[in-house]
């Protein structure tokens, strides 16, 4: 053992028998309570101390002395380090190893998956059903104009920006940092279509609006640039885009029967069988297929598609022939 090893040793042995522990019981102090015990979640709260975060794992079981503790730490110069978070911590570990835990943040994190095309509110219920963050509390960010601007993307809102992926997170992060780490994946995608974006005239939340409808008409990805090319050609045409999703997005508390009197509604400011263009915010959260089908549509003439009731859609250039896929499918759909 080298001289400045045997001098912090002794130190530590100093400082161990200051908190009244005898030599031969500091291996005591820092050994495992219980050498056959399961690892259990512990928190460390936000802005807790040293000697409060030793004591409460003394008073848990999961250390023998919060003391010995306290004074390991500040022997190993991790005292002023000790993360926020929850942890798993066994008490058959020992002093140090569970010090390690909490100085280093190796933090539980939960794991949800947001598939494509989901909802804000969607979302905000999914965190809440895995533990990550309150659901009202995240919704109030995603809703909020000026975190938004902050996060640097074309509010009103977060709707739209709030990437589908699967996120380990941890808990104890605020609303608006688990919201920050949704929109920063959508970012990192974002950034290698927005020129191409701009080169075709459409700014972020226009590119991330046709994105969504997209994302909501079809789930069959060879078909997103074909769907793309319907609508981006029915705008160039000034036509109105006629989606259904759109319309039920404006429909408060939707019983999921799309009405004629849904559709006729002028006060549903989603209803693109009455507005002109675009819907004025997206309509739920597209992932990168969606996206970049809605920056590099498909080159066509279509204007129209049906579904063929299978998950896919036949395409039309002109009415006559979507009128004559509807009967067909419609009236297949109907014998069934």
């Amino acid at each position: 053992m080298s001289r400045l090893l045997r001098a912090a040793a002794l130190f530590l042995v100093l400082l161990l028998a200051a908190a009244g522990l005898s030599a031969a019981g500091i291996g005591w102090a820092l050994g495992p309570v219980d050498a056959a015990a399961p690892a259990v979640r512990f928190e460390v709260p936000a802005g807790a101390t040293l000697r409060r975060v030793t004591s409460d794992l003394e008073r848990a079981g999961l250390v023998r002395s919060g003391r010995a503790m306290e004074l390991l730490a500040r022997w190993r110069g991790v005292a002023g380090s000790l993360q926020a978070g929850e942890y798993e911590i066994s008490a058959a570990w020992g002093t140090r190893r569970i010090l390690d835990q909490i100085a280093e943040g190796r933090v539980v994190n939960y794991e949800v998956t947001l598939p494509e095309g989901l909802t804000a509110v969607e979302i905000a219920a999914r965190l809440e059903q895995a533990g990550v963050t309150n659901a009202a509390d995240f919704l109030a960010v995603a809703r909020d104009p000026a975190v938004a601007v902050e996060f640097g993307v074309e509010g009103p809102g977060l709707e739209g920006y709030l990437f589908p992926e699967t996120y380990r997170i941890a808990r104890g992060l605020t609303p608006k940092q688990v919201a920050r780490v949704l929109v920063g994946q959508f970012q990192r995608v974002w950034i290698g279509l927005a020129d191409d974006a701009r080169a075709r005239g459409l700014s972020m939340r226009e590119a991330v609006t046709l994105a969504s409808i997209v994302e909501k008409e079809t789930a069959a990805p060879a078909e997103r640039p074909l769907v793309a090319s319907v609508f981006a050609n029915r705008l160039v045409r000034h036509m109105r885009l006629d989606s259904d999703p759109t319309t039920i997005y404006g429909i408060a508390d939707f019983d999921g029967n799309l009405t004629r009197a849904n559709l006729e509604d002028e006060e549903n400011r989603w209803n693109t069988y009455r507005i002109d263009g675009l819907p004025p915010t997206p309509i739920a959260n597209p992932g990168a297929d969606s996206l970049r089908a809605a920056v590099h549509p498909a080159e066509t003439s279509y204007l129209y598609f049906v579904s063929r009731n299978d998950g896919t859609h036949v395409f039309a250039s002109t009415l006559a022939e979507h009128n004559a896929n509807v009967a067909q499918y419609q009236k297949r759909r109907h014998a069934q």
